[in-house]
């Protein structure tokens, strides 16, 4: 199954950064494509993205909704708050888990040897500051004279941005390096900042940053598709503590909002069928999804 959300991921990064002409026509792909929605955070500004980035999305809504209303334009965002309001109760993050390109990278560089360590718990909280503070208040609270404000997550914080659009860009167009000053060098720490800690810590920046994985989080209990518990098959063994890569003790709390339903407790960890993906209320029979678990695997 691990192998399997593997490539389902790959697969993700390429039908969502698709466009391959970028070092041909030097700049960001602006065709019809642009209007479908990511499921994962990637950057907009990518040079071979060919899909919108939801956080940024909105933020592009609630910056300019003040100077809409005052030029008589009653826009809502129905499309960008559909979609991502869709994504979110019919996947939660699962999303997160399985679609998101920003978490594949973080996971690959976790596979990198070194010494491991756990996050607070309390930092998990700091997502849903990013998320009401960056995405939602300032865009909407501090605007210009023309009653325009700004993309204040993306542009002073986001390091999957910096990763996929700011230094690919500087290399596309060498013009652009003289105009690099504080704020892009900034954005370079932090991604240097997450690059390290990813090394040395499972998904960082999902678990106490991703405004997106905020959101996302808001529908986990309620998700169309989730992973479901079956108090009356658990022996307490704890075995799906260990593996899980949000650091979530499933059987203790199965509706956790730092879920993104990788399945290692189901598929890895729980031999007594404890855990199952539900979709729409019906649970998948477990030998379906386990079937690639070794025979005689012990628990310890």
């Amino acid at each position: 199954m691990e192998a399997l959300r593997k490539w389902v991921q790959a697969v993700w990064f390429f039908l969502a950064n698709g466009f391959w002409g970028f070092p041909v026509s030097q700049n960001i792909y602006k065709g019809p494509l642009k209007v479908i929605c990511s499921p994962g955070l990637n950057c907009y500004s990518c040079p071979a993205s060919t899909t919108y980035c939801p956080i940024g999305s909105l933020q592009q809504l609630l910056l300019s909704i003040r100077f809409s209303l005052q030029n008589g334009h009653y826009y809502f965002g129905t499309f960008v708050v559909g979609s991502m309001g869709l994504l979110g109760a019919t996947f939660g993050r699962f999303v997160c888990g399985w679609a998101c390109p920003f978490g594949l990278f973080q996971e690959l560089l976790h596979k990198i040897p070194s010494v491991k360590y756990s996050i607070p718990k309390k930092l998990n909280w700091f997502k849903y500051g990013f998320l009401a503070l960056f995405v939602v208040i300032l865009p909407l609270v501090l605007v210009d004279q023309f009653s325009l404000g700004e993309p204040w997550f993306c542009k002073y914080i986001c390091p999957a941005g910096t990763l996929e659009a700011g230094i690919p860009m500087v290399l596309l167009q060498p013009g652009l390096k003289k105009t690099i000053g504080w704020l892009y060098l900034n954005k370079m720490m932090i991604l240097v900042i997450f690059i390290f800690w990813s090394v040395v810590a499972s998904r960082p920046f999902c678990r106490t940053t991703c405004p997106l994985g905020a959101f996302y989080s808001l529908f986990n209990r309620y998700r169309l598709i989730k992973l479901k518990f079956n108090e009356e098959n658990c022996t307490q063994c704890k075995a799906c503590h260990s593996v899980c890569p949000m650091e979530i003790r499933f059987n203790e709390t199965p509706d956790s909002g730092e879920c993104i339903s990788c399945m290692k407790c189901m598929t890895q960890a729980c031999n007594y069928d404890a855990i199952s993906l539900e979709i729409g209320g019906y649970s998948l029979p477990n030998r379906i999804l386990t079937s690639g678990k070794k025979a005689g695997q012990t628990l310890t």
